[in-house]
């Protein structure tokens, strides 16, 4: 792929995962993105084939800004370390974007779909590198609440700037969502 076309897919994506966010899928035409990426518009089904293959990238791109694509460090120590690093690090109003990719409904069964797909491969990996060698239905149960409230946490501090939450030392918050996290990941004997 040329430069401009890694380039143009790249615009696309954005004004994609803008307009997503704020319009919901249902209500985004591929129209209104071309229009924003100032691309023609035909250029969303040749890269990416449908309005469908694009919210897919979209949510491709969010794992893989999130850090949710790489392997999550095997061991409870270092899967602790990453999630709280993810939460206390400074966000970004991408960040706020992409965390409403993956908690807004699209009111689209397929968007939604992905959407669910994503989140529970995430889970499915953490409960992995925290748990033995079989990972049991309690122990993915319990990752995908501390997915969720790594999620909560970040929308809470950088979304919606709850107080005192958004302001609050990150070495506070840090130890108190890694209590709160070693609590969910740890299983039960």
């Amino acid at each position: 792929m040329s430069k401009d076309a890694a380039a143009t897919r790249l615009h696309l994506v954005q004004a994609a995962r803008r307009r997503f966010a704020f319009d919901g899928y249902r209500a985004t035409t591929v129209r209104d993105i071309a229009a924003d990426a100032g691309v023609n518009v035909a250029l969303i089904n040749r890269y990416f084939g449908s309005k469908e293959g694009l919210f897919r990238a979209c949510l491709d791109r969010v794992v893989r800004d999130l850090g949710t694509e790489e392997p999550v460090e095997q061991g409870l120590e270092r899967a602790l370390a990453g999630l709280v690093t993810h939460v206390v690090r400074a966000p970004t109003d991408d960040d706020s974007l992409q965390l409403m990719l993956l908690l807004r409904s699209s009111g689209d069964d397929g968007a939604d779909a992905i959407r669910r797909e994503t989140l529970r491969r995430y889970a499915e990996r953490l409960a992995g590198a925290v748990g033995d060698d079989q990972v049991s239905d309690e122990l993915l149960v319990r990752a995908e609440i501390a997915l969720s409230v790594v999620l909560g946490m970040t929308m809470l501090r950088q979304s919606t700037a709850v107080e005192p939450l958004a302001s609050a030392d990150d070495a506070l918050v840090a130890a108190a969502l890694e209590d709160a996290l070693r609590a969910l990941l740890t299983p039960s004997r």
